[in-house]
């Protein structure tokens, strides 16, 4: 395999990426330069850092770079101005992190002159799909090394002997011996796989979350929160401007404190099978709260109902791995068109993993109270138009009833 001299390895520290880091070096015999990035993980990055050198890496070849205002602004921003949700309950959290991973990736390997990237991914998951497809996207012919697909440690516990053998301090083990969750995090959420949730059956621990509180020990005083929006996005949170990056930090920090954002969920994967995970995604889940209700109020009735029918298939997009294609990116100029008036504030109530619309107001708002009163509107609006109208919204169904009775029907 020596036709790979230089490889990029997309790196977290944890368990499978310290495994493949020395497992690239035994089986290829090429120079391994590791990315980590940071998107809002935590306390990890520097353990990665310790480890890659423990194993050789050059400290020019250990790239750690912070991306947590570039996730938010340019990847989670845009997904929330279409209430992205995947099957009805999935807010995208690992999923719209890895177009961001792959392009920096490609962009150190182009600097690095490095022949292949490599990842993570296991051979049954998304993310392989997801990482392989923004790769070929922004550089078609790069090398692609994906160890699961080739090795043959194909369990966590190979994984683990693997590790131990090889002297590769793995955190976070269970205490009775088993291998830890498979966990992503990042600025958006925290997702958890493996273990005894892979039985749908069994409820997840409570000490496995790590943001949230329970809403059942969530505060028993609701707590009110202003969000300013300007083009879709939030810029601030009660009077306060924030960067993306703070705004995203400040709601998980106030969305776990009330218990917010909570999902057990079995999902669809591209690949083919239902997978369960569990998932926390406080700041998300008030996110995508808020710009509902500015939109209910700044945008037209039909182009808020058309963003709802294209929503499920950007969704599907993102989750399969498709941000940098064609179709994705025609689908964003339409959906960040749309948002030219979303601009104004929203209030919301939390109380006890609840989110809760209280008021909105906007200068764009297109609610006429006028219109809309149930007292006098002093003539804003004739009630005996809504006759016609109905009629010839009828007309159809008339005509097809009345045809069937002629039939005997």
């Amino acid at each position: 395999m020596s036709e790979v001299k230089k490889v990029v390895l997309a790196y977290s520290g944890g368990l499978d990426t310290s495994v493949i880091l020395k497992w690239l070096q035994d089986t290829y015999q090429c120079e391994v330069v590791t990315f980590t990035a940071d998107i809002g993980q935590g306390d990890e990055l520097e353990p990665a850092r310790a480890k890659a050198l423990k194993f050789g890496i050059k400290p020019e070849h250990i790239f750690i770079d912070d991306l947590r205002e570039e996730f938010v602004r340019d990847f989670v921003y845009p997904m929330f101005r279409a209430n992205t949700v995947y099957e009805g309950e999935y807010l995208l959290g690992t999923s719209i992190a890895r177009p961001l991973i792959a392009k920096r990736q490609i962009e150190i390997a182009r600097q690095v002159g490095a022949d292949a990237v490599s990842h993570g991914a296991t051979g049954k998951g998304n993310d392989q799909v997801r990482f392989e497809l923004g790769y070929y996207a922004l550089e078609p012919g790069i090398k692609v090394i994906a160890p699961w697909r080739e090795w043959d440690l194909l369990s966590r516990e190979k994984l683990l002997a693997y590790a131990e053998a090889a002297d590769i301090a793995i955190d976070m083990k269970h205490k009775q011996g088993g291998a830890p969750y498979s966990m992503d995090a990042n600025l958006l959420h925290i997702s958890y796989e493996g273990r005894h949730l892979e039985d749908p059956k069994a409820e997840a621990e409570d000490s496995m979350w790590r943001w949230t509180v329970s809403p059942e020990a969530a505060p028993d005083t609701p707590e009110y929160l202003d969000l300013t929006f300007e083009k879709g996005d939030i810029v601030a949170i009660n009077g306060e401007a924030l960067s993306p990056a703070q705004v995203l930090t400040r709601l998980n920090e106030i969305g776990g404190k009330h218990g917010i954002g909570r999902l057990d969920l079995v999902e669809n994967r591209y690949v083919g099978m239902k997978s369960r995970g569990c998932y926390e995604t406080p700041g998300g889940t008030i996110m995508l709260r808020a710009h509902r209700a500015i939109e209910s109020i700044t945008l037209d009735r039909e182009v808020a109902h058309l963003k709802d029918d294209l929503m499920p298939r950007y969704a599907s997009l993102i989750y399969n791995g498709y941000w940098w294609s064609p179709e994705r990116r025609a689908l964003q100029v339409l959906i960040d068109h749309t948002q030219q008036a979303v601009t104004g504030w929203v209030r919301l109530k939390l109380y006890k993993g609840n989110v809760y619309t209280v008021a909105r107001d906007s200068d764009n708002t297109l609610f006429d109270q006028n219109i809309a009163t149930f007292d006098d509107d002093g003539g804003a609006y004739d009630q005996a138009d809504a006759g016609g109208f109905i009629k010839l919204n009828a007309l159809r169904m008339r005509i097809a009833e009345n045809a069937r009775r002629k039939r005997g029907g």
